[in-house]
């Protein structure tokens, strides 16, 4: 089984330069709550995984990480839509630890719990570190130019040539959606599949 990964913040909602410390400070990005609505109807889990460093730089306790989560799958499930589970590093950068992207260790803990393939995933992104946490484990990444993404489209490109890049979640989410449809028209037909993970180069 398969699943769409997301990043959090610049993705699902608006990357704030303070971090998202509570529910009032998180705001949905235009299009995303139709994007996962549309996510919706395939039979992939999704599944949110974050860098939240916040925790551990004392800056707000994991509870309320668990609340701001709880209620934005509260909302995106009143839209139509659904996030299967989430998952978030607490750590700093500097401790060194294998669940902060762009190391995979989130992905692989989602892997060993939920049952998930990771090669041929997808995992949508906006900055190099999602890149290569996906790329680290097989997974197709995507990078979107909202968030952190309007500023690192251009490092990604000239080292991942082959990742493909879009405005936003709605305009990746309909690339997942034309891909899989191909993919099904492929294997009714007896052709391979379609590549889809990009090499780490």
């Amino acid at each position: 089984m398969r699943a769409v990964f997301l990043d959090r913040d610049g993705v699902i909602c608006e990357n704030r330069p303070d971090h998202v410390k509570s529910w009032a400070e998180f705001r949905f990005l235009p299009g995303a709550l139709s994007a996962l609505r549309r996510l919706a109807d395939t039979p992939f889990p999704i599944i949110v995984v974050t860098n939240q460093a916040i925790v551990h730089r004392g800056m707000v306790p994991a509870e309320v990480v668990d609340e701001i989560h709880a209620r934005m799958i509260q909302s995106i499930r009143r839209f139509g839509g659904r996030v299967d589970a989430v998952y978030y590093c607490p750590h700093r950068p500097e401790e060194g630890c294998f669940c902060r992207k762009p190391k995979p260790g989130l992905l692989l803990q989602a892997a060993r719990e939920l049952g998930i393939q990771l090669e041929g995933s997808y995992l949508i992104g906006d900055a190099l570190t999602d890149v290569e946490a996906a790329l680290a484990v097989g997974c197709q990444p995507l990078l979107v130019r909202t968030g952190r993404g309007a500023l690192q489209a251009e490092s990604v490109l000239q080292r991942y040539p082959g990742v493909p890049i879009f405005r936003d979640l709605p305009e990746a989410a309909l690339w997942v959606l034309r891909r899989e449809a191909l993919i099904q028209i492929h294997r009714s037909l007896g052709v391979a599949d379609v590549p889809l993970a990009t090499p780490l180069g």
